[in-house]
């Protein structure tokens, strides 16, 4: 029999990740979508950096939360594969600061063109409104990762359990 690619409890956590990644992004009283966001729930993008299993999760919480927040498609899309490359970009950082990096630039990017696309479809005014949305954008999302996210991994870093469970995945 061979092994699978994912065990039942990478799943599960895969799953957790998902259910809480969707339930910050829709629960809170915050911005997540628009020119002007602070997703609390992008924190977790940091996650891959330990737990590549959180790839999944993170993708599959961030889809779900654009499909019941967004009354777009190309935001379950492209909001969906902006998080789907930090995660995959993440997990080859070789420290947490710099974890930090990728969902910034993808999501400033990414995003960023997306809203730009909506709020003037395309012309002279796609440069400027590109600018100012990747702009905002990636300083909410600088927010979530450096105030948020680091401290998230560091504090995962020195939980004793958490410490032990990350030991046995390598």
């Amino acid at each position: 029999m061979s092994k699978s690619r994912f065990s039942i409890r990478s799943l599960a956590l895969a799953g957790i990740i998902a259910g809480i990644y969707t339930g910050l992004t829709l629960g809170l009283p915050i911005p997540s979508y628009g020119g002007v966001q602070l997703r609390v729930a992008e924190a977790m993008t940091l996650l891959p950096f330990l737990l590549p299993e959180a790839a999944l999760g993170l993708t599959v919480g961030c889809f779900l939360s654009n499909l019941l927040g967004s009354p777009y498609v190309l935001d379950w899309v492209f909001g969906t594969l902006a998080t789907f490359l930090a995660t995959l970009l993440t997990r080859r950082m070789p420290n947490k600061w710099l974890a930090a990096v990728p969902p910034i630039l993808c999501n400033a990017i990414i995003v960023g063109a997306e809203i730009a696309y909506f709020s003037v479809l395309d012309g002279a005014a796609f440069g400027p409104a590109f600018a100012l949305n990747a702009l905002t954008v990636g300083l909410g999302e600088t927010i979530a990762c450096f105030a948020l996210g680091v401290p998230l991994i560091s504090w995962i870093q020195k939980n004793p359990y958490l410490r032990e469970y990350l030991a046995k995945k390598r």
